[in-house]
């Protein structure tokens, strides 16, 4: 698991250091605070080291990293992302877990760095488990598409997270050979869209397979597809027991019920060994996150809340934080309360 890590002058983030992350990572705030930046910083970070030394890669670590801080934020010098203002450089240090230590990453880059970071320090083994981010809208029904953006045309527009994922569904399907810890999962998951997703090599396009009926994915529920999305990766065995998820606003496109059902498919993966982290603006998530908190101690669940000044974090098992998102629901809750009671 990812155990700590610290960031500084990071776009908004001055500095956040969290040495105590959890199975399950929660990250509110209001729009602008840095809640997809930090997601996105994590993801890059872990990303390149899997990435780092693996089959007949030929980059050093700090080429995989500027890369791909290129093309996930693509902006058109990475020094941009350093926050306005300051004379330091932007610095982040990430810890992994490992068996017997923990192994730490840490690169630093100033606001007059164009494309290639120059410090880079590193002692964590390599990684042989995916990562995999998985943004707010779905990718199946612009999958060629993106494909095509950037492999082909080598164009801004799809990040790299988009462009990751993609090819992280390229793998085909193993029969038979999924991971024991994650069946009862991907049971519930089946349950939840009462089907498939499937690609067609014919037509070159995925579709939604229930029962003998097959959909086009053009006019599948944006839900469906989001679900499947997290199936078809635990089916096609990319991800496995050691692999982490970043899922920025899992409530995009589902109903509450729905919501609920994967947040609670989310705690037994992370019992099989899946570490999550979570960005999000939804009450309805964080109050459910915190009942899973409470019935399932065994499993920690973090959340680091800012309202854009500072950065608060504690453990959900111990009750909500003071943030905005909390604060106006239940604002509205006293709002109709003193409705029916007047």
């Amino acid at each position: 698991m990812l155990t700590s890590f610290c960031i500084k002058n990071l776009g908004p983030i001055d500095s956040l250091n969290c040495s105590n992350l959890g199975q399950i990572n929660l990250i509110i705030g209001g729009n602008g605070t840095g809640k997809t930046l930090l997601l996105k910083a994590l993801y890059i970070t872990l990303k390149s080291l899997e990435m780092y030394r693996r089959g007949n890669e030929p980059k050093s670590l700090a080429q995989l990293l500027s890369e791909k801080l290129y093309w996930t934020f693509q902006v058109s010098e990475i020094g941009d992302l350093v926050t306005k203002g300051v004379p330091s450089p932007l610095s982040l240090e990430l810890s992994l877990g490992g068996d017997t230590r923990e192994e730490t990453i840490q690169y630093q880059f100033s606001k007059n760095t164009s494309k290639t970071i120059q410090t880079v320090t590193s002692d964590v083994s390599p990684r042989s488990s995916n990562s995999i981010f998985i943004p707010p809208k779905e990718v199946l029904s612009i999958y060629n598409l993106i494909l095509e953006s950037r492999e082909r045309d080598r164009s801004f527009g799809f990040d790299d997270t988009y462009l990751d994922l993609v090819k992280a569904l390229q793998t085909p399907p193993t029969r038979g050979r999924n991971y024991a810890q994650f069946s009862s999962s991907r049971r519930s998951l089946s349950d939840m869209i009462g089907g498939k997703i499937t690609y067609d090599t014919q037509i070159k396009s995925w579709q939604f397979k229930q029962g003998h009926k097959k959909i086009p994915i053009g006019v599948t529920a944006e839900g469906i597809k989001k679900i499947s999305i997290l199936d078809t990766l635990l089916g096609n065995r990319y991800l496995d027991t050691d692999s982490v998820i970043f899922i920025d606003e899992p409530e995009s496109a589902l109903h509450p019920g729905a919501i609920s059902q994967l947040l609670e498919i989310m705690v037994t993966l992370s019992e099989a060994g899946l570490q999550f982290f979570l960005a999000s603006h939804s009450y309805f998530v964080i109050k459910k996150l915190s009942v899973l908190a409470q019935k399932k101690p065994g499993t920690t669940i973090m959340i680091l809340s800012t309202d854009g000044a500072a950065w608060e974090i504690s453990n959900l098992a111990d009750g909500l934080p003071k943030n905005s998102i909390i604060d106006e629901s239940i604002r509205i809750y006293e709002e109709k309360l003193n409705l029916v009671l007047d």
